[in-house]
């Protein structure tokens, strides 16, 4: 797989997680729908939900649930969704500010690999956030998307870095 295709697909998971998780809060989605929702039943977080996603989309419960009403589905519910940033679902964005403070932690390791970086490049991925943290979060304020935007910037100024410095598709 390629990593532009590998890029998209995390970022598509992540992307109908936290829709997923934020619609179910607000009770509008088929709450509790397909086993991956009900193994991961009360936990909060971005991998139980990842997790939950995942079981669901591999094994078709959630579709074949809401095609037959079964399995926890409900889909008379009315999709909505809320207009929250992904980084923002259970504190992301907070966590990933900590962790880039210090330089290494599973929100920073989460984000590496949102952007696609591999396992090789994500020591030096933490080196650089934290060295460039004041660009990258310019006020305990910053968006999600100035957050991306702006570590996307200092990705682009590194030589290795470089190569992973693209929107996720």
């Amino acid at each position: 797989m390629d990593n532009k295709l590998i890029k998209g697909l995390i970022f598509g998971v992540i992307s109908v997680a936290s829709l997923a998780a934020h619609a179910d809060e607000a009770g509008q989605s088929g709450k509790g729908c397909g086993w991956g929702n009900m193994v991961f039943d009360g936990q909060r977080g971005l991998f139980p939900h990842l997790l939950a996603t995942t079981t669901n989309g591999t094994s078709g419960n959630a579709t074949f649930g809401l095609t037959s009403g079964t399995n926890g589905c409900d889909a008379s519910q009315r999709i909505t969704y809320g207009g929250r940033s992904i980084f923002a679902m259970n504190g992301m964005l907070d966590n990933i500010a900590e962790n880039m403070a210090q330089g290494h932690g599973e929100a920073l390791d989460a984000y590496a690999v949102l952007l696609g970086i591999p396992t090789q490049d994500r020591a030096h991925f933490a080196q650089v956030t934290q060295q460039h943290f004041g660009e990258i979060f310019t006020s305990k304020d910053a968006t999600g998307e100035q957050v991306l935007n702006n570590t996307l910037a200092v990705m682009s100024r590194d030589q290795t870095l470089a190569q992973y410095a693209k929107q996720p598709a």
